[in-house]
């Protein structure tokens, strides 16, 4: 399957909205979307087909040397293809050189994204209890740490 990791911009902001409608209970609208664009600690990046479409999604906060990855999503069809993995690892290389840490949540039952997560080196760090909404679910918070 072929895709490039580039910049989100402003065209690909309506099918990122429609996968966060897709893979979230809570979805980011476009307006939010728009807003993270234009964020100075912010940066989204996405897969892009070569034809104009979006396979997935990442978007990451920096504040000073701490990383925040706020959501990695992929369209069902481009899933187990590596495009997660692509968009993480992108995040994980910018962290090893920038950051202390790079952290985010996960719903406790989704098995597929804390291996994913634990592959590229993130240990889970503690729990927030009924954090996530439509079901109702604990976050499970994973960190990996950079540096000495």
């Amino acid at each position: 399957m072929y895709y490039e990791i580039v910049p989100m911009d402003r065209g690909h902001i309506p099918q990122i909205a429609a996968l966060e409608k897709e893979c979230f209970s809570a979805p980011w609208s476009e307006q939010l979307l728009s807003d993270a664009l234009f964020d100075p600690q912010a940066s989204f990046i996405v897969a892009d087909d070569g034809e104009g479409n979006i396979l997935g999604y990442a978007g990451l906060h920096a504040v000073l040397d701490e990383g925040y990855i706020d959501n990695i999503a992929v369209v069902p069809d481009a899933r187990r293809h590596g495009v997660a993995s692509a968009l993480l690892e992108v995040f994980c290389r910018f962290g090893a050189v920038n950051l202390a840490f790079l952290t985010l949540e996960v719903r406790a039952s989704n098995a597929a994204a804390i291996g994913l997560y634990e592959k590229h080196g993130f240990q889970r760090a503690g729990l927030r209890p009924g954090y996530y909404q439509k079901p109702r679910e604990d976050a499970v918070i994973m960190t990996r740490e950079f540096g000495e």
